[in-house]
């Protein structure tokens, strides 16, 4: 079990492959072994890095407060250990957070980028969104992880041949450690780059599902705001575009990182 020691945190990480570095960065809750049906298939062609957050999965769970700048940090930091001069950096929901914070404080570091399901900002403007924040602390706090886990797999994979990928959302939601976890929200709530975004320099691509927690038009938000930009919407799908429609996001994934190799050669 590879372990990257930082300052105050040991970072589980996955190394698979040669060629090109490749770094997936998981979501709030996740972990680096979600991107289990990308690995192999990117794995013959890149250097493929997954890593567990600080909070999450394998890697330590210090006391907060965490914000995404420091999850940006630890990436970095990881990057760096692994002598890793730069990636390709794909992430979703919180991953794609961290991936534009990275792409921001440490330009250096990113090829590429991709964002998937996830936004500039988590900042709670209204009375709706202050419950829904507050019903998720309340349900971790009051009901436990499992029951959170319960909750948010009828969301993510509604469909009745869904069935397992919800009863394995939930087993593996249900071994998060709770104070982490709220660590972990409170770091993206009030989060904003939303005003940096041209500054953002690499090749970037967001992905969206049509049937996400947030609509599309603010996915087109980013990528408006982003010099060469591009943004590809996935049909039929949800939050967790990666398990749900693994097939349909990888070759979205593979034929962009494929144009920025050419378009790095031309």
């Amino acid at each position: 079990m590879p372990i990257c020691h930082l300052d105050d945190v040991d970072l589980h990480y996955e190394v698979v492959g040669e060629g090109q570095p490749l770094l997936f960065i998981h979501g709030l809750g996740s972990r680096g072994s979600a991107w289990e049906l990308q690995v192999p298939d990117f794995a013959d062609r890149y250097q493929v890095i997954v890593l567990d957050v600080r909070g999450h999965g394998e890697s330590s769970k210090p006391a907060g407060p965490y914000s995404v700048r420091l999850f940006a940090a630890d990436t970095v930091g990881l990057l760096n250990a692994l002598g890793i001069g730069s990636a390709h950096v794909v992430g979703i929901s919180m991953g794609g957070m961290i991936g534009l914070q990275l792409a921001l404080d440490h330009p250096e570091a990113v090829r590429s980028l991709v964002v998937v399901n996830s936004g500039a900002e988590f900042v709670v403007r209204n009375l709706r969104q202050r419950v829904q924040v507050w019903q998720r602390f309340m349900i971790v706090r009051l009901l436990g992880m499992r029951k959170m886990g319960e909750v948010l797999s009828g969301r993510l994979f509604p469909k009745p041949e869904q069935e397992e990928l919800r009863a394995e959302f939930v087993e593996r939601w249900a071994e998060n450690d709770p104070r982490a976890y709220l660590a972990s929200m409170r770091a993206i709530i009030g989060w904003s780059v939303a005003d940096r975004l041209g500054d953002i320099g690499c090749p970037t691509m967001v992905i969206a599902s049509d049937n996400d927690y947030t609509p599309v038009a603010e996915k087109q938000a980013i990528v408006d705001q982003i010099a060469g930009a591009e943004l590809v919407v996935i049909e039929d799908a949800r939050h967790a575009v990666t398990a749900e429609q693994p097939e349909q996001f990888n070759a979205v994934l593979d034929g962009f990182l494929a144009g920025t190799q050419m378009n790095s050669v031309l």
